[in-house]
C-alpha cells in the first residue's frame, strides 16, 4: 500500500475519544472529521447546542469547553479528547443561567428561539468573569452570536437586567 493510500485508510478509521460533557464522561468512537457539534447532537442527543452556519460565524453552536466558550461547528470531536464541556444542558440548575433565561423572557429577547442557547452561553461566559459588564462589553461577549428577529436591544438588556 503506497503512503497516499495509508493515509485514506487511516482517515476512514474512527477513533477512540473520551469527553466529560455535563459532568457526565462518554467514550466514543468518532471518524476524524466528525466535529463536535455533530456528537453533541447526533450521537449524544443533546439537542440544546443548535446547528447554524457551521463555519463560526452564528454563535448558535456556543459551548464552554475547558473554560472557554467556543464554536462547536470549528472543532474536530477528536481536538475535544478529554475535554471538560458545558452545553446549555448542564448548566439546567445554574442560578445566573436561571437569571438569563428569566430575563430573556421578561425582556423579550426570545423570538424564534434558535439562537437564544448561544446567546445564553456566551452572556454566561461573560458574566462569570465580568458579573456587571457595560452595554459595550455584553455588545462585544455577543458579537460571535447572530439574530435575525430581536435586533440585539432586547438581548443586550435581558443580560444586562441579569446582573442585577
Amino acid at each position: 500500500m503506497s503512503t497516499l493510500e495509508n493515509a485514506v485508510s487511516t482517515q476512514k478509521d474512527n477513533i477512540e475519544i473520551t469527553l466529560n460533557i455535563n459532568s457526565k464522561e462518554y467514550k466514543l468512537n468518532v471518524s476524524p472529521t466528525e466535529t463536535l457539534i455533530s456528537v453533541l447532537r447526533d450521537k449524544l442527543k443533546l439537542t440544546g447546542t443548535k446547528y447554524g452556519c457551521g463555519e463560526g460565524e452564528c454563535g448558535a453552536c456556543s459551548i464552554i469547553m475547558d473554560g472557554n466558550l467556543v464554536n462547536s461547528c470549528l472543532v474536530l470531536a477528536v481536538q475535544a479528547n478529554n475535554s471538560e464541556i458545558l452545553t446549555i444542558e448542564g448548566y439546567e440548575n445554574d442560578e445566573l443561567i436561571k437569571k438569563l433565561q428569566d430575563a430573556f423572557i421578561a425582556k423579550g429577547a426570545v423570538q424564534c428561539g434558535y439562537c437564544t442557547p448561544g446567546m445564553i452561553m456566551s452572556g454566561r461566559a461573560l458574566l462569570e468573569k465580568n458579573p456587571c459588564p457595560t452595554e459595550n462589553e455584553i455588545r462585544e461577549a455577543i458579537s460571535g452570536n447572530l439574530c435575525r428577529c430581536t435586533g440585539y436591544v432586547k438581548i443586550v438588556e435581558a443580560i444586562k437586567s441579569a446582573t442585577e
